[in-house]
């Protein structure tokens, strides 16, 4: 994960304290809520120049750190195969 996600993920996590965040972190046992998932989906768009598809709008997604920061990464990579084109 890049340590731009993490710096960033951190102020969402109220209950996270002095840990670290790791792909496991659960984003919901560390204090994520519904409303700060969309807070959180703006800034990663406007940090990593991504748009996550609609299919990526779910519980799965914002489950763990790793599986957002997979959905991110795949954003990416999506938007970079577009702009080839």
């Amino acid at each position: 994960m890049d340590p731009r996600f993490t710096e960033l993920l951190a102020p969402f996590l109220k209950f996270l304290g002095d840990e670290e965040i790791t792909a496991e972190t659960s984003l919901r046992e560390q204090g994520l809520d519904s409303m700060q998932a969309i807070e959180l989906l703006f800034a990663i768009e406007d940090t990593f120049a991504v748009v996550l598809p609609d299919e990526a709008m779910n519980d799965a997604t914002f489950a763990t750190a790793g599986s957002l920061w997979n959905a991110i990464s795949a954003a990416s990579e999506a938007g970079q195969e577009a702009s080839v084109r």
